[in-house]
């Protein structure tokens, strides 16, 4: 016959407790507008900031993208002399994390020769236990005296909390403004970072590694993946950006990762990204038909981990699959 020890039974007793206890709450993630830019907060603080009023960048973005415990990860925008010293190209290209073309209706949205305007919230920033949300929708227009809308863009914003960072999930949908059209093959094409110069590979000592296994540029550019995280030991941490795709997107993103800290997923470029130097190979075009759509998913994961520790970027994604169910397609 079977009998407890008290030992056995402080142990169940303990498990009981435990059982019982109640879970500890979900960060607040909340909103809070500004003049042309929106702060995102965990806890009080705040992590990233989504910018559309930028005399100087007429696109929105993500800048001063930052841990929950403090460290920044995105490059300064613009990039500061002495921080960044000769890390500081493209400054207006790169602001922190962006979804941009080079080639889109035939517009050049990257190089800011073209603009991506606002238009409206379709839903309006709001926040909560671990989760923010907001919808924008967006006009591509020409610029001149007389611009002209493209297409628009109806993109979807999650911001998710978790224990080790937070996720920023993005769906956006394209739809055309009267005639079809298409997006080109370019490098320059998609769902960008640009690193903190701390964790760079050339300027900082830092790490770029794919779900596939590659590292550093050399083994990372023009590769598809699900994932693409660059990252290094800042202030005793380990912490860093993963960029990532969506599993639902037209085909699989190639990662445009460069040493000197941009990771771009890219599904646009196949041509690009696959055989630039080969003049056999015809450029790629993605088409939007007149009466249709295309959506196109991605995110990015900031993340934070004690020094010494590989970040399981493989979770993460997961954890980005996760939160972007509420919005998916």
């Amino acid at each position: 016959m079977f009998r407890l020890t008290s030992a056995t039974t402080r142990a169940l007793a303990l498990l009981t407790l435990l059982a019982a206890w109640p879970a500890a709450p979900a960060p607040l993630v909340t909103i809070t507008a500004r003049e042309g830019e929106l702060d995102i907060h965990i806890d009080r603080e705040v992590v990233a900031r989504y910018v559309w009023g930028d005399e100087n960048l007429p696109r929105p973005y993500f800048h001063a993208l930052i841990t929950p415990d403090g460290i920044q990860v995105s490059r300064n925008y613009p990039p500061d002399p002495a921080a960044d010293g000769n890390n500081d190209d493209h400054a207006h290209f790169h602001p922190g994390a962006w979804l941009a073309f080079g080639d889109a209706a035939g517009a050049d949205f990257w190089r800011n020769k073209a603009r991506v305007r606002h238009l409206t919230f379709l839903v309006p920033p709001s926040g909560g236990d671990g989760q923010a949300r907001f919808t924008v929708v967006n006009a591509y227009e020409t610029t001149g005296d007389a611009p002209r809308t493209l297409f628009t863009e109806t993109c979807a914003y999650l911001i998710a909390a978790h224990e080790d960072g937070y996720s920023i999930v993005a769906e956006s949908e394209f739809k055309p403004e009267g005639d079809a059209f298409a997006f080109g093959d370019q490098e320059e094409m998609g769902f960008g970072v640009r690193l903190a110069t701390p964790l760079t590979v050339k300027h900082g000592g830092g790490a770029i590694r794919n779900s596939a296994g590659g590292e550093q540029e050399a083994g990372t550019w023009g590769k598809t993946a699900a994932w693409c995280a660059g990252y290094s030991v800042v202030d005793g941490r380990t912490a860093g950006i993963a960029v990532m795709a969506s599993p639902d997107n037209f085909r699989p993103a190639w990662f445009h990762s460069r040493d000197y800290g941009l990771i771009v997923a890219n599904p646009f470029g196949k041509k690009a990204m696959t055989a630039p130097r080969d003049a056999s190979v015809a450029p790629d075009a993605t088409p939007v038909p007149a009466d249709g759509t295309l959506h196109v998913g991605f995110g990015l994961y900031v993340f934070s981990a004690p020094a010494g520790e590989a970040p399981e970027v493989d979770a993460m994604y997961n954890r980005y699959l996760d939160a972007r169910k509420p919005i998916r397609p």
